[in-house]
């Protein structure tokens, strides 16, 4: 599991980046996510009018250049029978970061695991992992797993619970093409 580190100005894009309409629609078209089929990739780029090597060299060129920042999955852990979930928060020393979460990230049950920068004095915390579970004894129990396994019995921590669920999806940047 790769920990995220917040972007520096260095990485981020200038809003002067012009993209051409072949750039806009493709964008569009990945936004939403990729069609459930063996081959992605040449299913947008039959309805965009360009090879599947040209839809992958595209992405690749929008990776690069960082336009996009990374391509990923949602999962629906409600439908799977995930009916419990905590974020759980820590305050890692920021020297132990680089050592302390890929232990933490190395678990089946941590979902996600990224460093965040703090905001002192409100917000201490600088390093988040997300750990489903079908109910918060499991989640619990994965948590206190975790602390064993990677030595963090004296790390401040929170565990905090979702109550509501929200719509999962990606960030939207072109309008939704249309089918």
């Amino acid at each position: 599991m790769k920990v995220r580190k917040p972007a520096s100005g260095s990485e981020t894009v200038s809003s002067s980046v012009s993209l051409s309409e072949a750039d806009k629609k493709l964008i569009a078209e990945i936004q939403g996510g990729l069609p459930l089929v063996s081959r992605p990739y040449e299913v947008i780029g039959k309805k965009l009018g360009l090879s599947e090597q040209q839809v992958i060299q595209q992405i690749q060129l929008f990776l690069e250049k960082g336009l996009i920042k990374r391509m990923g999955v949602v999962v629906r852990h409600h439908e799977l029978g995930y009916r419990a979930n905590a974020m759980v928060v820590w305050d890692i020393a920021d020297e132990k970061v680089a050592e302390l979460a890929p232990c933490m990230g190395k678990f089946e049950f941590v979902n996600l695991c990224y460093r965040r920068p703090r905001h002192l004095p409100q917000w201490r915390y600088n390093l988040f992992t997300m750990i489903h579970g079908h109910d918060r004894d499991e989640v619990m129990n994965n948590l206190k797993f975790l602390i064993e396994q990677c030595g963090l019995e004296d790390t401040v921590h929170e565990a905090l619970f979702s109550i509501k669920r929200f719509k999962q999806r990606g960030a939207l940047y072109q309008p939704q093409p249309t089918s």
